[in-house]
């Protein structure tokens, strides 16, 4: 109630000096006020947004009645509302707010200065030309003509609208609840009473001559134009005040929360509001213009100050709007004596006010620091001189020029440093800088050591296949080229201090971008392992670089999509995947070291030293890390933003044509070890079964496990496998537990699963067994040479399976032996003939990087046909 009064006091002034503005009938200006909160209220998607007469169709308004008439102006409006309808019921109103900022702020500024100078003649005591243009060069000779009663009524309703809401103190905050508006317009008509009984006052005309609608009367095309505007103007009006009003509720239920007591012990916060739906909020706009042009009131849109208003005043719904219109609803009965006391001259400087504070300082700062300045400044230059359409049509060809002219700008320098050429490239990289770029690569000499250092928001195809071609030509001249970023820091080297390539075909590194921010405040491109590079976008506000942008453009390649992201199944504790089809890596965003497949996060590692008994944590240290639950719902969102796009049509051919994995892969549950990425393997390729320690048990054993003999009877019988690889890996826990095991071991169910291992153990002491050993070295422990024997050890185990022996003397069954240094993130390869108990050196290789595949390679061509 109490706010609904208050944006009352507010909206009566406002109306009828906004319908002074437009040269419309004053009655008008309260029909809008009253159809505003009433319907816009009931129906409107913002509850708290208060609708009325607009400042921003003021200047559109008052053209339309001086070209068509105000009957035919009612018509245009209740067509700009059908249309608004339309648009919300089509679901866009999302899509308007994606006009740039510069050009919604430019236009709301260009139609604030346009309502001041019209109103200034008001306050001078005269009447306002028919454009701003006008306004402006007629100034002078209205100063000359200056009668000094208006100028007065006017300057005192200003100094009260600039100064009451900077009263201090507790008065000020008493006396801000009465609305600036109504106490400066109060004022001047007492003032106005006394001091100037023949000012010009508003003039409310019978209801008897109110007019109503007619058909609409003028050319099609400049009809249609004219309600196009309408609508477009007022739906971009109330569609950001929907967004302020939204972050005004929030912010006011946020300080009413931090300044609550305890619970049960005072009073509690408003219920929290849910965010507007504009596309409703839309179609209730279109519905009050469609019903306030019927009636013959004004184009209605939501307002700013009145809705501000009503959220400071504590509305909690839409009640307090629809009551706001309910009051009008009765002024314009009950209150028409008083309100033909208001001077015009004190409307005039109320509107005036207004339409200077559209012209925000705020946004205008913004707009200068994102560098739109230009487009904000050929904005406003286009509506005072062209009218609103036009205007916001010179904007958005002036933000397409800056575009077009940052596309093209590139900045290409060369300076020789100490026998080291330094090119720098600045500005976007694309098809239009590729000449100049190749003119000034192809100067420096063949073997010259090139630092390119990278300034780019965005690098196109063709920039970088040229770069990528200029690259491999000085490189096999006998040249050194080194990539960098603004920083210096070489593109493509690894960092373990940050984690800024966080690409959507490596979803295992996210959960390091959002841990907290780099503690070293790194600016670029270390950490990225891409070919090419990876560059960081810099801030348009600062400069500075916070998030990557990739140095390839996306997709790379115009043809099919990249290999799909590893992926290796379904794990289990000492059993088998479900499928060779999902991977848990990747559909969570888990990184190495984030999951233990088992279920057990220190299954397979070694356990963490012990805190000394006098620490104490640093809170301050270092930004708090997510949680397990956190991590898992941020992985998989995104994973359903990133990832799942672009592998959902193979995953789906997968459903349909069921799985086919060409491998099955045993190995540890440590979460350390993603199988997928080290595989290279995807969607589809392995059956993987995890458990702690890699183990086989034998079958028909004491202690056999049916989960591990069911998955390998199931991958060899039943999916056909090709290959069956065990993979053993360094600083396993389980190889820990069984060296440190003892006659005193409790019987537990991890020890109970261990004991499979205990012939590795034997084998390893057995003089008969030549030690399993790295090529090129020995291993670096005791530890390390029982992971390397367990991995031989579970091949005899895997080679007494029913299925595998019947496979392999078949000749369609292959066993691998592999074992992974987690450290060294280097694979080794048990040595061929030993998998089928051919021989008895048990030698891991070394797998070294291969050539990059290349599906244009003849052998490769000849393979697939093409």
């Amino acid at each position: 109630m109490s706010a609904s009064i208050t944006v009352f006091l507010l909206a009566v002034p406002m109306s009828l000096g906004l319908a002074v503005a437009m040269d419309a009938p004053l009655e008008a200006g309260l029909i809008s006020a009253a159809v505003g909160g009433i319907v816009a209220g009931l129906l409107g998607g913002t509850p708290l947004q208060v609708s009325g007469p607009s400042a921003g169709l003021t200047v559109v308004t008052a053209e339309l009645i001086q070209v068509y008439g105000w009957r035919t102006t009612c018509a245009i409006t209740i067509g700009a509302g059908l249309l608004q309808i339309l648009l919300g019921s089509l679901r866009a109103a999302r899509s308007a707010l994606a006009v740039s900022p510069a050009i919604v702020h430019g236009t709301l500024a260009g139609i604030g200065v346009a309502i001041a100078l019209a109103q200034l003649h008001i306050v001078l005591g005269g009447s306002p030309e028919s454009s701003a243009v006008s306004n402006a060069l007629t100034l002078p000779a209205r100063l000359e003509q200056v009668v000094p009663a208006a100028p007065l009524i006017g300057g005192l309703t200003v100094v009260i609208l600039v100064l009451w809401p900077r009263v201090p103190g507790r008065p000020g905050r008493i006396m801000r609840r009465v609305p600036a508006a109504l106490v400066s317009v109060a004022v001047a008509t007492a003032v106005a009473a006394f001091a100037a009984p023949s000012i010009a006052r508003v003039d409310l005309p019978s209801w008897r001559s109110h007019a109503l609608p007619e058909m609409p009367q003028g050319p099609v095309l400049g009809l249609a134009t004219a309600v196009f505007t309408m609508m477009l103007v007022a739906s971009l009006e109330s569609l950001l005040a929907a967004v302020a009003v939204d972050k005004l509720a929030a912010d006011r239920n946020s300080e009413r929360t931090a300044d609550l007591p305890e619970p049960g012990s005072g009073p509690t916060a408003s219920p929290p509001l849910k965010r507007s739906d504009l596309d409703r909020e839309l179609r209730a706009q279109g519905i009050a213009n469609a019903v306030s042009g019927l009636l013959g009131g004004l184009a209605v849109s939501g307002g700013a100050v009145r809705s501000s208003a009503n959220v400071r005043a504590g509305a909690t719904s839409r009640a307090s709007t629809v009551l706001h219109g309910v009051w009008v609803l009765l002024a314009t009965g009950l209150l028409v004596t008083a309100l033909e006391w208001i001077p015009l001259a004190a409307l005039g400087a109320l509107v005036m006010v207004v339409g200077i504070q559209m012209v925000n300082f705020a946004h205008i700062r913004n707009v200068h620091r994102h560098r739109e300045f230009l487009v904000y400044g050929a904005t406003i230059s286009g509506v005072l001189l062209f009218g609103v359409l036009k205007g916001v049509a010179i904007g958005i060809a002036a933000a397409v020029a800056v575009a077009l002219h940052r596309l093209a700008r590139t900045r290409i320098t060369v300076t020789e440093q100490d026998g080291r050429h330094l090119v720098v490239i600045r500005g976007q990289l694309t098809f239009l800088a590729v000449p100049r770029l190749n003119r000034t690569l192809g100067q420096l000499p063949q073997d010259a050591d090139v630092l390119v250092e990278l300034d780019s928001f965005f690098i196109d195809h063709a920039a970088y296949e040229m770069i990528q071609d200029w690259s491999n030509a000085h490189a096999a001249h006998g040249g050194r080229v080194v990539f960098a970023g603004r920083s210096g820091g070489r593109i493509a080297e690894p960092s373990s201090a940050a984690h800024s390539c966080c690409r959507p075909w490596t979803p295992w590194r996210n959960h390091h971008c959002h841990d907290g921010p780099d503690p070293a405040g790194l600016a670029a491109y270390a950490g990225s392992t891409e070919p090419a590079g990876t560059i960081t976008a810099p801030d348009p506000a600062t400069g500075a670089t916070d998030s990557p942008a990739p140095l390839h453009p996306a997709p790379l390649h115009p043809g099919p999509i990249p290999t799909p992201p590893p992926s290796d199944g379904t794990d289990s504790t000492g059993g088998a995947g479900c499928t060779g089809d999902t991977d848990s890596t990747n559909i969570t965003g888990a990184a190495p070291g984030g999951l233990s497949h088992s279920g057990t996060q220190h299954a397979g590692t070694q356990p963490p030293p012990a805190p000394p008994a006098d620490y104490t944590p640093d809170h301050d240290a270092a930004p708090a890390r997510r949680t397990g639950g956190q991590r898992l719902v941020s992985g998989l969102s995104s994973f359903q933003r990133n990832t799942a796009p672009l592998v959902r049509e193979e995953l789906a051919r997968l459903a349909r044509e069921g799985q086919r994995p060409s491998q099955l892969f045993i190995t540890c549950a440590d979460s350390r070890l993603v199988t997928s990425m080290i595989t290279a393997s995807g969607p589809g390729d392995l059956f993987t079964v995890r458990n702690i320690g890699n183990l086989v048990p034998p079958p028909h054993s004491e202690r056999g496990d049916d989960s591990v003999g069911a998955a390998i009877e199931y991958a060899v019988d039943v999916l056909g496998v090709e290959s069956i690889t065990i993979c053993g890996h360094s600083g396993c826990g389980a190889m820990n537990a069984l060296l440190g095991a003892g006659p005193d071991t409790p019987d537990t169910p991890l020890w109970r699963w261990l004991r499979h291992g205990v012939p590795s153990l034997k084998r390893m002491a057995s003089k008969r067994h030549a030690w399993a050993r790295i090529s090129g070295r020995l291993p670096a422990d005791e530890v390390e040479q029982l992971c390397l024997t367990n991995v031989v050890q579970q091949l005899d185990h895997l080679r007494a399976h029913g299925s595998v022996a019947r496979r392999l003397a078949e000749g369609t069954l292959q066993l691998h032996g592999m074992y992974f240094h987690v450290a060294e993130a280097q694979s080794y390869l048990l040595t061929e003939g030993i998998g089928a108990g051919h021989g008895l050196d048990e030698v891991f290789d070394r797998v070294g990087p291969s050539a990059p595949y290349d599906p244009y390679e003849p052998a490769e061509l000849a393979r697939t046909g093409a």
